[in-house]
């Protein structure tokens, strides 16, 4: 695929970072970002090279919402156009029938997904940091729900998502009012897992990686995710259950006899299944 809308790149690490690209416009989203963004994850997900995924804006913006000339569109037509065709990619389909959806698909991916949030996010951008694993911003830039200024609905899964993230209390407030609220806030509320400069923005997001490339199996990050998400689904009981079966499979890999030894031997893990 032609890449007009984002940039890609994998460094020696194992490190895939997705660039929105759009920064004439704040990398607004349109349909054809949405198309490119899945098309990149799903070329991520499927390299085995690539151990974790960062996603970041170009220039002064994440993303700051649904581009405002196809908001017009829509509002001339009298009605949504989402912009994508029925052949859109589908990373992280088939893992679970719960993450099969727009941007829940996130859910599904084999890898970690950080957030690095370069500039303001609004709307369809706030939910896009929201289904990444880990959100890193840099101080003092504006973020909104949005939607209620538009007479939208919480869009694609907001609703869902921050209730989970920093409690409900704190999610209505944001929900409700679609108001402004800072990096920095978000930050206090839970959202927000650091903030650094935005010279430091990206360096500090591939040091996180690292260390989870590092020190972590892949599978062991894999079933993780997974079960996280899986979790906010179902009961305790079987959460456990689940637990309890991947415990006894994992066992008999490669992996856990070397996270055992480097245990022991006081040293890092080589992990084989990367070989």
């Amino acid at each position: 695929m032609e890449l007009k809308n984002t940039e890609y790149a994998v460094d020696a690490d194992g490190i895939a970072t997705i660039w929105l690209n759009r920064p004439h416009r704040m990398n607004a989203w349109t349909g054809r970002l949405h198309t490119e963004y899945r098309h990149l994850l799903e070329q991520a997900n499927l390299d085995k090279k690539v151990r974790v995924i960062v996603v970041t804006g170009r220039g002064k913006g994440f993303c700051v919402g649904g581009d405002s000339d196809a908001l017009t569109g829509h509002s001339d037509r009298g009605g949504y156009d989402s912009g994508t065709k029925v052949d859109i990619a589908r990373p992280g389909f088939g893992t679970s029938p719960e993450f099969d959806a727009a941007f829940a698909y996130h859910f599904g991916l084999d890898k970690p997904v950080i957030a690095a949030m370069n500039g303001p996010a609004a709307g369809v951008g706030l939910a896009l940091a929201c289904f990444a694993d880990l959100r890193f911003a840099v101080p003092g830039v504006k973020f909104t729900t949005a939607h209620g200024k538009l007479n939208l609905p919480a869009e694609y899964g907001l609703s869902w998502m921050l209730p989970k993230i920093m409690g409900l209390g704190r999610a209505n407030d944001l929900l409700l009012t679609s108001r402004v609220f800072t990096s920095d806030e978000a930050q206090e509320l839970g959202f927000v897992n650091q903030l650094f400069s935005a010279e430091e923005l990206l360096p500090n997001c591939y040091d996180y990686a690292r260390n989870l490339i590092r020190s972590v199996s892949p599978n062991s990050l894999r079933q993780t995710r997974w079960q996280i998400y899986r979790d906010l689904h179902r009961d305790v009981a079987a959460s456990v259950t689940d637990s309890e079966h991947l415990i006894n499979e994992m066992a008999k890999e490669e992996d856990f006899r070397e996270g055992v030894a480097a245990l022991v031997e006081k040293r890092s893990p080589d992990w084989p299944s990367v070989k």
